[in-house]
């Protein structure tokens, strides 16, 4: 259902409908020195070094109000927030159902009408630098957030 593609230096998240789903942005270490970073990680991505684990940005919740010059009423508002309330709930427990304690919320940087989520994530053993590897290691968290309807 889903699959990655490298660019730079993080994986881009599509679902089965060539849909952008989120980012993966492996964590690579402490590179020193940090003017050779990118070579260091272009060469670590080259040979497939294992990974501990890294950071996962998802769409958390569009509301849906935030336009310019958009007319709204009330109603439209309370129902708007409502939904953002109950999706923000769905998030909270699945995060807690998956184990991620780490998560940081930010607006999205391409739509200030919504936010975003960034997961740490913290693989049970060393990934391999390599799309399938790191897929079959991020599926499970995409597959549940899926079924939830959060994706």
């Amino acid at each position: 259902m889903w699959t990655i593609d490298l660019e730079d230096e993080y994986f881009k998240i599509y679902d089965d409908r060539k849909t952008l789903a989120g980012y993966f942005a492996p964590e690579y270490g402490d590179i020193q020195p940090e003017d050779k970073a990118h070579q260091v990680i272009q060469d670590m991505i080259k040979n497939h070094d294992p990974i501990k684990g890294g950071y996962m940005m998802l769409p958390l919740v569009k509301f849906g109000i935030f336009e310019d010059g958009k007319e709204m009423s009330l109603d439209y508002v309370e129902q708007q927030l409502r939904e953002v309330h109950n999706r923000i709930l769905a998030w909270k427990n699945m995060l807690t159902e998956k184990g991620i304690a780490h998560h940081k919320i930010l607006v999205s940087h391409t739509d200030h009408d919504m936010l975003s989520i960034t997961l740490g994530i913290i693989f049970s053993s060393p990934v391999p630098l390599e799309k399938k590897e790191i897929l079959g290691n991020l599926g499970s968290i995409l597959d549940f957030a899926h079924q939830k309807g959060l994706l």
